[in-house]
C-alpha cells in the first residue's frame, strides 16, 4: 500500500511539473509578444502626452465672439478683426508667457440667447482662457451670468450705459461719464437744450436716456420727444414727423446697428440737415459712416474715447497696420480700438500674473496701463473699467470725424454716476 502511494504520488509530482513547464513556456511565449506591443503602445501614448504637452505649453486658446451676421454686423466685424490684429502682432512679438494665442472664433448671430451659448461653448469645451466680445448691452449681460458661473473672463469693448461692474468683465469701451454726460453737458453749452431722443428699443438706450432725462431736468433744460424702435428696424418716418413736429435743438441718437443707415438717410430725405437739427449719436462711429454715407451724415456730431484722426504715435502705427492687414479703404473707430488694446491689456495682466489664472490675472491687471492709439489707458482696480478722454467730433465730407473737443486728461470711470447729485435716485432704481 505504501509503495502504491508514493508511486502515486510521483506520478502527482510529474504531472504538476509538466503543467508548471507548459504555463512556463506559455508566458514565455506571449511576453516574447507582448514587448513590442507594449512599446508600440508606449509610443503612441507618449506621442500623444508629448502633443499635448507642447500644445498646452505653445498655445493659449482665447475666444473672439461677435456678430457676424444679423444687424450688428455692420459694427462687429471690424471689432473681431481688431482683436485679431492684436493677437496676430502679440505672436509675431513671442506670444504671452512664451506661448502664442489661439484665438476661437465665434459668431453671435445678433441674437442674446445664442452670445450666451457660445460663451458657455468657449469656457467649457474650448477651454479659453478669456473671451473678446460683445457689442450691445443685451449681448454682454447674456455672456455675464456665464462668465461668472464658469469664473471665466469677458473683455467689453464698447461703450455702455454703466450701473454695472462683474468681477468676471473687464469694460474698455466707455462709461457714461466718459462719453454721455460729457456730450449732453458739451450739447447744452454749444447746440442748445430742447431734446428728442431716439435709441434702439433695448437696455442700453432705455438706461442712458433714463440718465439723459435726469441730467436734462437737473439743468433745465427740455425734453420734447422720446422714441424706441426695434434692433433692426427702417421706417423711420413716423419718428421724423415727430420731430419735425417738435423742432428740438439737439436728436439725442442712441439707435445701433444697421438702424442708423435708415433714419439718416431718411432724415435726409425729409430735408432736414445739421444745419437744422444737430444729431449726437453715441454708436455711430467711422465703420457706421461708410454705410450711412458721408454726404448723409456730414456735420452731425459724434461722442467718443477714440477718432481714426486722433494724433498720437501708437495711433498712426495702428491705422497703418490695420488698413495693412484689412485693405486701404478700410477704417478704425472707436469700439475698433478699444477691442484692440483689450487684447494687450489682457495679455500684459497674464505677463504680470505669470499665468492665465482667472483670479491671478483680475489681481494682477489692477492699474495696469497701456499706451494704446488714444493715449495712456488704465485699468481701475475697483471696478475693472478703463480710465479714458472724451471726444466730441463732427463728421467730414471724407467720412473722418473731427475732433471739436477733448476732456483735459484721462476721466476715471463711475459706471453708477456716483460723483453727480442728480443721479442718485437713478442709479438706486437702475443698479441690480
Amino acid at each position: 500500500m505504501r509503495k502504491q502511494k508514493q508511486l502515486l504520488f510521483l506520478i502527482m509530482l510529474g504531472l504538476m511539473a509538466v503543467f508548471v513547464m507548459a504555463c512556463s513556456a506559455a508566458d514565455n511565449a506571449a511576453n516574447a509578444d507582448e514587448p513590442a506591443d507594449d512599446a508600440e503602445n508606449s509610443e503612441e501614448d507618449s506621442g500623444e502626452d508629448a502633443s499635448n504637452s507642447e500644445e498646452e505649453s505653445d498655445t493659449i486658446k482665447v475666444g473672439v465672439l461677435h456678430s457676424l451676421s444679423g444687424t450688428m454686423a455692420i459694427s462687429e466685424t471690424s471689432v473681431q478683426q481688431a482683436e485679431l490684429l492684436a493677437i496676430k502682432e502679440i505672436n509675431e512679438n513671442g506670444g504671452v508667457l512664451g506661448k502664442q494665442l489661439e484665438p476661437v472664433v465665434e459668431d453671435g448671430a445678433s441674437d442674446w440667447p445664442t452670445f450666451a451659448e457660445k460663451a458657455k461653448k468657449l469656457l467649457q469645451q474650448d477651454e479659453v482662457a478669456t473671451i473678446f466680445g460683445g457689442w450691445t448691452s443685451a449681448s454682454r449681460k447674456a455672456m455675464l451670468p456665464v462668465v461668472e458661473e464658469n469664473n471665466g473672463l469677458l473683455f467689453y469693448p464698447v461703450q455702455y450705459e454703466g450701473m454695472e461692474d462683474s468681477p468676471n468683465i473687464f469694460y474698455t469701451g466707455a462709461a457714461p461719464n466718459q462719453q454721455i454726460v460729457p456730450a449732453v453737458n458739451w450739447l447744452l453749452e454749444n447746440r442748445g437744450d430742447s431734446f428728442f431722443l431716439l435709441g434702439s428699443d433695448y437696455v442700453f438706450p432705455r438706461t442712458a436716456n433714463a440718465a439723459i432725462r435726469a441730467q436734462l431736468d437737473a439743468e433745465g433744460a427740455e425734453l420734447v420727444g422720446e422714441e424706441y424702435t426695434p434692433l433692426g428696424h427702417t421706417d423711420y418716418n413716423t419718428v421724423i414727423a415727430k420731430i419735425k413736429s417738435e423742432n428740438p435743438d439737439v436728436i439725442f441718437n442712441t439707435l445701433n446697428g444697421d438702424s442708423n443707415v435708415a433714419f439718416f438717410k431718411q432724415l435726409n430725405d425729409a430735408g432736414i440737415t445739421s444745419e437744422d437739427i444737430t444729431v449726437l449719436s453715441v454708436s455711430v462711429a467711422e465703420e457706421e459712416i461708410k454705410g450711412i454715407g458721408a454726404d448723409v451724415i456730414e456735420g452731425h456730431l459724434t461722442s467718443w474715447n477714440y477718432y481714426q484722426t486722433t494724433d498720437t504715435p501708437e495711433n498712426e502705427e495702428f491705422v497703418a497696420n490695420y488698413k495693412a492687414e484689412y485693405g486701404e479703404d478700410s477704417v478704425t473707430a472707436d469700439p475698433i480700438e478699444a477691442g484692440y488694446f483689450g487684447v494687450y491689456l489682457w495679455a500684459k495682466a497674464v505677463e504680470e500674473a505669470g499665468t492665465t489664472d482667472v483670479d491671478a490675472v483680475k489681481e494682477a491687471a489692477k492699474g495696469i496701463t497701456f499706451d494704446a492709439p488714444n493715449g495712456t489707458v488704465k485699468i481701475d482696480g475697483d471696478n475693472q473699467h478703463v480710465y479714458k478722454t472724451v471726444r466730441i467730433g463732427e463728421v467730414q465730407s471724407d467720412g473722418m470725424i473731427s475732433e471739436l473737443w477733448h476732456s483735459d486728461e484721462a476721466i476715471k470711470p463711475d459706471p453708477y454716476l456716483e460723483e453727480y447729485d442728480w443721479a442718485k435716485e437713478l442709479s438706486d432704481s437702475l443698479a441690480e
